[in-house]
C-alpha cells in the first residue's frame, strides 16, 4: 500500500509529514459539515440544536467556549411578549424554555390582571447555571461539534457560501452557514471618555466579516446597547426597598415536565427609585458622556434607554424605577435593572450611592455601552437566508434585534431552514397568525429596523390567538412533522387537545344547584343563582375561573378530578373567549388571501408607473414575496397595493 503521510501526535495536535507525496488527508481535522453556526449566544445555541436535532451534522464555532449562552445583560428570560416567544420556542422543540426552567430562581406571570392574551411568563435566572445547563444540553445533543476560534471570513463561490475561514487559518466546508455574531462585529465599548474594542467586557471584538460582506454588496450600519453596573449585594440595605416576591404557583416555560423551582424557595427581587439628587449627580457627567459628545454613532434601544437618556428625554419626571435583581443562587452579585449607563465610573458610583438602599454600595464593575455592526434585515428572505448569498443565514442581533428571546427564536428558525436548505427542502415560514416568531420575522423583513427591535404584544394583531398558554397547540404538531419536536411532546399535545375537548363537553352537561355554588359566587361578588345552571354558563362570568371553581366547589372537583390544572385552564380560556377567537380567525382568513398571492422574484416594479416613487423604490429594494408582505412595508399605501394587484392580474 502506498504510504501518503506519517502522523506524529503531541497532545491534541496532529502533524502530517510527507512520505512520498500528499494526494489528500485521510483524516482531516474538519469534515464537511451540513451546517456551521458562527457564534454561541442565544441565537447560535438554538440554531445549532435545531439543525442537529433534525439530522444535520453541525459545527458550532465560538471565540470562547467558556461563554456559551452567556446572559450578557440581565439574568432573566421572558416578560411582556417575550415570554410568549420562549413558550413558542419550547413548543417547537427548542431548548430555551427547558434551560430557563432548570435555572430559575424566581418565576412570575406578568399581566395576570388582564386577559389571557396579555399573560406573559418571566423568570429570574441563575446566570452561571443558565449557561452551564445550555452547554450541557448542547454537549448531549448528537451531531453537534464545537470549535473555539474566530471566524474572520466566509468561503463564497458562485454566489453561494461554502464554509468559513477562521483566525487560525482553517477553511471549514459546509452546505449552509448561520451567522449569529451578536454585538461582536467590530464592537466598541464606551465608559465615559474611555473606549476600546470588544464584543463584551473583557472579550475581543470580531473583525473581517463585516468588511467581506460589504464588499459582496451587503449594506451594514451601527447600533448600540448598554448594561448597568453590577453591585455587591452584601453592601445594600434592603429594608429601604420594596420586596418583589415570585408567584405562589410556578408555571414555567416548558411544556415538558422539567424540574422547576419550588415556590417557597424563590429568591426575591427588590424595587427602589432614583431621585432629583441622583439625577443632578448624573448630569455632572454628561460632558464626558460618549452619547452626548458624539462618540457613539449607533442608535440605542428606544424601549430600554440608558439612565442618562431617561433623564434627558423625561426631564419632567422626578424619579425612575430600579429593579434590584440577584444574579443567582450562590452569588452576592446584583444587577441594577433600569440603570444602564455609559457615564464615567466615578459618576456612576457617586449617583448610585444616593439611591435608597445603595448608600454604602460597592461596585463590582461599571456599566458600559457597546456599539456594533448589524445588517438591515430587509436583505433577508423569510427563511432568514440572505438574498445576495445562497445558503447564508443571519440570526439575532446581526439583524438589528435586541433581547435574548428575539435572538433565540431567530436562531431556531435559521437552524431549521439551514438544515432544510442543506437537504434540498423548502423553507419553513411561520405566518403572523401562527406565532409571535412569525410577527417578528415579518416585521424585520418587511419593515426593516433602524433601532434595536424589541417584541411587544401590540405588534401582534392576532394576539388573542397567539397566547402563551396555547403555543404547544399551535406549533408542536408542525414541528413534529418537520422532525424537530419529539414524540413525547406530540403525545402530550394530543392528550391535552383531547382533554380540553372532553372538559368543554362535560361543562355543557354538568349543572350546579344554587346551594352547591352560591357561597363561592358570593365570596367573589358574583350574583347568586336562583336556579340550577350549567358549569359552562358559570364560566362565562367575569372573575370566575375553572381552577378556582375546581378548588372551591366539591361537586366540580369530584367530576373533573382526573384533569390537570393546565387542561382546565385551557378549556376555561377557550370557553370564555370563543367569540373573540372566532372573529380573529375570520380576520386571518381574509388576510390570508393576500398572503397567498405571490410576487415573482424578478418582477420589474419600475414598469409600473402608477406606483408612487417611494413604493417603487422600497419594492425594488425589499423584493416582497407576496402581496401581503408588500402591504406591510413602511411607506406603502393601500393605493400602491391595489395598483400592484391590478397589474399582477393583467
Amino acid at each position: 500500500m502506498l504510504k501518503l503521510f506519517s502522523v506524529e501526535r503531541w497532545g491534541e495536535s496532529c502533524v502530517r509529514r510527507p512520505a512520498l507525496r500528499v494526494i489528500s488527508y485521510l483524516c482531516p481535522m474538519f469534515p464537511e459539515y451540513d451546517v456551521i453556526v458562527v457564534g454561541a449566544g442565544h441565537a447560535g445555541c438554538e440554531a445549532a440544536a435545531a439543525a442537529a436535532n433534525m439530522g444535520s451534522r453541525v459545527l458550532l464555532v465560538t471565540m470562547n467556549m467558556q461563554t456559551i449562552a452567556q446572559m450578557s445583560c440581565n439574568p432573566a428570560m421572558g416578560g411582556i411578549a417575550k415570554g410568549q416567544i420562549v413558550r413558542e420556542i419550547d413548543a417547537m422543540g427548542g431548548y430555551s424554555g427547558i434551560v430557563s426552567d432548570r435555572s430559575t430562581i424566581q418565576f412570575r406571570m406578568l399581566n395576570r390582571s388582564k386577559g389571557p392574551a396579555m399573560w406573559s411568563p418571566r423568570t429570574q435566572n441563575d446566570r452561571m447555571l443558565f449557561a452551564a445547563v445550555w452547554r450541557e444540553m448542547l454537549e448531549q445533543t448528537p451531531n453537534v461539534d464545537f470549535y473555539q476560534d474566530m471566524v474572520k471570513g466566509l468561503l463564497v463561490k458562485d454566489g453561494r457560501v461554502e464554509g468559513v475561514q477562521t483566525g487560525l487559518g482553517h477553511d471549514i466546508k459546509a452546505k449552509a452557514v448561520v451567522l449569529t455574531n451578536g454585538t461582536f462585529l467590530n464592537g466598541v465599548i464606551h465608559i465615559g471618555e474611555k473606549q476600546f474594542g470588544g464584543g463584551r467586557v473583557a472579550e475581543k471584538a470580531a473583525t473581517g466579516i463585516t468588511e467581506q460582506l460589504v464588499s459582496l454588496g451587503f449594506e451594514s450600519d451601527r447600533l448600540k446597547t448598554g448594561t448597568p453596573p453590577r453591585i455587591d449585594g452584601r453592601s445594600l440595605d434592603y429594608s429601604k426597598m420594596t420586596e418583589q416576591k415570585g408567584d405562589d404557583e410556578v408555571v414555567g416555560f416548558s411544556y415538558l415536565p422539567t424540574p422547576r423551582v419550588q415556590p417557597q424557595a424563590q429568591r426575591s427581587c427588590w424595587i427602589t427609585y432614583t431621585s432629583p439628587e441622583v439625577h443632578e449627580v448624573l448630569k455632572t457627567g454628561f460632558d464626558r458622556s460618549p452619547m452626548y459628545q458624539g462618540r457613539i454613532q449607533g442608535v440605542g434601544p428606544r424601549y430600554c434607554p440608558s439612565i442618562e437618556d431617561k433623564i434627558n428625554r423625561f426631564a419632567e419626571r422626578e424619579r425612575h424605577q430600579l429593579f434590584v435583581e440577584p444574579e443567582g443562587w450562590n452569588t452576592v452579585e446584583i444587577y441594577v435593572n433600569g440603570f444602564s449607563t455609559s457615564l464615567p465610573e466615578s459618576v456612576q458610583f457617586e449617583a448610585l450611592r444616593m439611591v435608597p438602599g445603595f448608600e454604602n454600595c460597592r461596585m463590582f464593575r461599571p456599566g458600559y455601552a457597546i456599539e456594533y455592526d448589524y445588517f438591515p434585515p430587509t436583505q433577508l428572505r423569510y427563511s432568514l437566508e440572505t438574498k445576495l448569498i445562497g445558503n447564508l443565514f443571519f440570526a439575532g442581533q446581526i439583524n438589528g434585534t435586541t433581547g435574548y428571546e428575539e435572538a433565540a427564536c431567530q436562531g431556531l428558525m435559521a437552524g431549521i431552514n439551514a438544515h432544510r436548505k442543506a437537504t434540498g427542502q423548502d423553507p419553513l415560514i411561520l405566518k403572523r397568525s401562527e406565532a409571535y416568531i412569525g410577527v417578528l420575522i415579518d416585521d424585520l423583513i418587511s419593515k426593516g429596523t433602524e433601532e434595536p427591535y424589541r417584541m411587544f404584544t401590540s405588534r401582534a394583531e392576532f394576539r388573542t390567538l397567539l397566547r402563551q398558554d396555547n403555543a404547544d397547540l399551535r406549533l408542536t404538531e408542525l414541528s413534529y412533522r418537520l422532525g424537530l419536536a419529539s414524540q413525547e411532546r406530540m403525545d402530550r399535545v394530543l392528550d391535552k387537545k383531547a382533554g380540553v375537548e372532553k372538559v368543554k363537553t362535560m361543562t355543557a352537561e354538568l349543572t350546579l344547584e344554587p346551594e352547591e355554588v352560591n357561597g363561592f359566587l358570593e365570596a367573589r361578588d358574583s350574583a347568586p343563582l336562583t336556579q340550577k345552571q350549567r358549569v359552562q354558563q358559570l364560566l362565562l362570568r367575569p372573575g370566575i375561573t375553572f381552577p378556582d371553581l375546581f378548588r372551591q366547589v366539591p361537586k366540580v372537583a369530584a367530576v373533573f378530578g382526573g384533569f390537570s390544572e393546565e387542561t382546565l385552564e385551557q378549556a376555561d380560556i377557550q370557553l370564555k373567549y370563543d367569540v373573540y377567537i372566532q372573529k380573529e380567525r375570520e380576520l386571518v382568513d381574509r388576510m390570508s388571501q393576500m398572503e397567498d398571492l405571490p410576487i415573482p422574484d424578478n418582477f420589474n416594479y419600475d414598469k409600473v408607473h402608477a406606483l408612487s416613487a417611494e413604493a417603487r423604490q422600497k419594492f425594488g429594494r425589499i423584493r416582497p414575496g407576496t402581496l401581503g408582505q408588500a402591504s406591510r412595508i413602511s411607506g406603502v399605501t393601500p393605493s400602491d397595493v391595489q395598483i400592484l394587484m391590478v397589474y399582477m392580474g393583467r
